[in-house]
């Protein structure tokens, strides 16, 4: 199960995260201004709807029960990277993975892109969006630390049109922000590195795709041999992610070395006001805040050393794009009612009456009988329940089939060919012995279906990596990378 703990404040003891218990109305505005007149209308009775890794987990562990969902998902103008005269800026609901390929960001924001690589599993990275991961407040946020590094700024818009508000002022406490009523997040600004720059993010956690035990980010200028200015920001070790102010002044108009670096760490881990939680101790927090403070600094420091010349002209190389918009017309589902949803299923056309608390896993096994798609533990942890939605490996136990309007979706049943034959990638499973007690199996192939797709020819590092939030329930990876591997080569 989850490490989210939750009080008994039901009748029954154990949640059922198989299912959403919760009635709510579901709305699709069509424009920004539709979004923000429902954010007005609703005030906090209702949440925003994007990604959704994070809000629905909360639903279906009854930490939040908002009374109306808004999905923005599909809106113009608030997804993408685009090039401002002085830096770059990500829309809202940009997913995790864009940035962490986008060659801009790896380029010329390394921290960034660094800190969407540690975000939790694939499949979260593929769904997740920047402004959730902002707007949750969490002190824990992978990318926070390295926005407030970078020296981002948020572009909030609401009822009284736009405001820009620095990201240090934008977090108040643990899953608190400064949002104001009616207002979302439309853009996250970066200013454009200075020639000399370079920035790192760290993260220490249990497994790989876990929350942060603790985190470190850092931008640099250095001139020569001097440290011009620097930002460093540490996450899971206050309320919220703070910034080292001491550390930093200290460091600035000095040479750099690795004993200031250290020096820098020992001031840093009594800035930062950790404490004991299931994830790590306070102790531990404080230590390892040392290290990673020196760790960070060295990466930075080298980065700047090897990116001299850059400005303008470096940080517009390469290009960076807007997201088509996916949005269909607008919609209102009543907190009781159903709507009739079309979607494209194996290739197959269904239209279907769904509630809007129906979740796409249900829709799948227990309306079209596609029972390969299996139940894991319901929270985007397991990775059984993943599909292809619209070619993207998508958790359905975190898609509302509401939100899947319009899609094309694809189930292990799905992989089969016309003729009845397996899927190369199905026998290569069988001819490795890769697919064991079989349960976790449909995921796994519903995945490295889509790191094939992008990447006809992963090592073995990026095989384990993409397949990261996939949870085998009998053993190890060995046989499932050798089967990837196997069928690659044929």
């Amino acid at each position: 199960m989850s490490s989210h703990g939750r009080e008994h404040h039901h009748a029954h003891d154990m949640t059922n995260s198989h299912i959403l218990v919760q009635d709510f109305e579901y709305h699709r505005p069509v424009t920004l201004d539709e979004a923000v007149a429902l954010r007005s209308q609703y005030g906090d009775r209702a949440k925003l709807l994007a990604g959704g890794t994070f809000l629905l987990v909360q639903m279906k562990m009854e930490q939040m029960s908002p009374a109306c969902l808004i999905d923005i998902q599909g809106l113009v103008g608030l997804s993408g990277i685009r090039f401002l005269d002085e830096g770059l800026e990500v829309g809202g609901t940009t997913t995790i993975w864009e940035l962490r390929n986008a060659g801009v960001v790896q380029r010329n924001y390394e921290a960034l892109a660094e800190a969407c690589a540690a975000f939790g599993s694939t499949q979260i990275q593929l769904t997740g969006t920047i402004g959730g991961n902002v707007c949750n407040g969490s002190p824990a946020s992978d990318t926070v630390p390295a926005l407030m590094a970078l020296g981002a700024e948020l572009a909030l818009v609401g009822p009284d049109g736009e405001r820009t508000v620095p990201i240090e002022r934008f977090l108040i406490g643990p899953g608190e922000t400064a949002i104001e009523d009616g207002e979302l997040l439309k853009a996250i600004q970066l200013p454009e590195p200075e020639p000399g720059t370079g920035s790192a993010f760290i993260k220490v956690s249990r497994v790989r795709a876990d929350l942060a035990k603790a985190s470190a980010a850092v931008r640099i200028v250095r001139d020569g041999d001097c440290i011009v200015s620097c930002r460093l920001a540490f996450g899971s070790v206050g309320p919220t992610v703070i910034r080292a102010c001491m550390a930093e002044e200290m460091l600035v108009g000095k040479a750099f070395s690795s004993e200031a670096a250290l020096a820098a760490g020992r001031v840093a881990s009594e800035e930062v006001t950790p404490i004991d939680d299931v994830r790590s101790s306070a102790w531990y927090r404080r230590e390892v805040v040392k290290a990673l403070t020196h760790d960070v600094l060295q990466a930075a420091w080298e980065r700047a050393g090897e990116r001299k010349g850059r400005g303008a002209g470096g940080a517009r190389s390469g290009g960076a794009e807007e997201q088509e918009s996916t949005a269909l017309g607008a919609l209102h589902l009543g907190a009781q009612e159903k709507q009739t949803v079309t979607l494209t299923v194996n290739g197959v056309e269904h239209h279907l009456f769904v509630r809007s608390n129906e979740l796409l896993i249900n829709v799948l096994r227990e309306r079209l009988d596609l029972t390969g798609t299996k139940y894991g533990c319901g929270i985007g942890e397991c990775g059984a329940c993943t599909v292809q939605l619209d070619g993207v490996p998508t958790l359905s136990c975190l898609t509302l089939a509401v939100a899947a309007d319009g899609r094309e979706v694809i189930t292990v049943e799905g992989l089969q060919r016309p003729d009845g034959r397996l899927d190369p990638l199905q026998e290569s499973f069988i001819e490795n012995a890769a697919f064991q007690c079989g349960y976790c199996t449909p995921g796994m192939l519903m995945m490295t279906k889509g790191l094939l797709t992008e990447n006809p020819a992963p090592d073995e590092d990026e095989i384990r990596d993409y397949l990261k939030g996939n949870r085998c329930r009998c053993t190890g990876f060995a046989a499932i990378v050798r089967a990837v591997q196997s069928c690659v080569e044929g």
